[in-house]
């Protein structure tokens, strides 16, 4: 079967649960959540969880394990926490709970960023894969990431990985 005849066939209306992880971001200032639950909702996907977490290894843990335990959630996109400085531990805790990595997700993520802004991009950890069934994303904090990673490589394949993990 051809990848647009499934596509075609996965669900229309993927339901996410977003994560910020950030230390000083409320949800007035979280522009970057803010624009992965547009952009879903604009493709017809429903976000139905939203949080922020403090970028604290045991509390984006117990959030994830929350959000991946959710029966109402297809997907898990978190932001914020992907490089390298010492507060940043998003990569690790969600490095963890991946059952099965998409390595390419992270490698056209750096090569967009790239052509974007340069050598920096290497310094991104954007990581994607599947745990409990569900799609984990992780992204960089940034708008401009944010909205690279949702318009270039997110919404044109989140109903093809979700309906790959539902067997259709």
């Amino acid at each position: 079967m051809a990848v647009h005849e499934h596509k075609e066939r996965g669900k229309k209306s993927i339901r996410c649960f977003v994560v910020t992880v950030s230390d000083t971001r409320d949800e007035n200032t979280d522009t970057s959540g803010q624009t992965i639950k547009k952009l879903l909702a604009g493709e017809g996907h429903e976000a139905v969880g939203y949080r922020i977490v403090k970028d604290e290894p045991r509390e984006i843990e117990a959030l994830l394990d929350q959000a991946l335990a959710a029966d109402g959630t297809d997907a898990v996109i978190v932001n914020g926490g992907t490089g390298i400085s010492p507060r940043d531990g998003t990569y690790e805790v969600v490095s963890r709970c991946l059952e099965k990595k998409l390595d390419g997700f992270g490698e056209l993520f750096r090569y967009l960023s790239y052509l974007d802004i340069g050598s920096a991009a290497m310094m991104s950890r954007a990581a994607a894969g599947t745990a409990r069934g569900k799609v984990l994303i992780s992204l960089p904090g940034s708008r401009g990431a944010v909205t690279l990673a949702m318009e270039k490589l997110i919404l044109p394949e989140l109903r093809h990985m979700v309906s790959q993990l539902q067997g259709q």
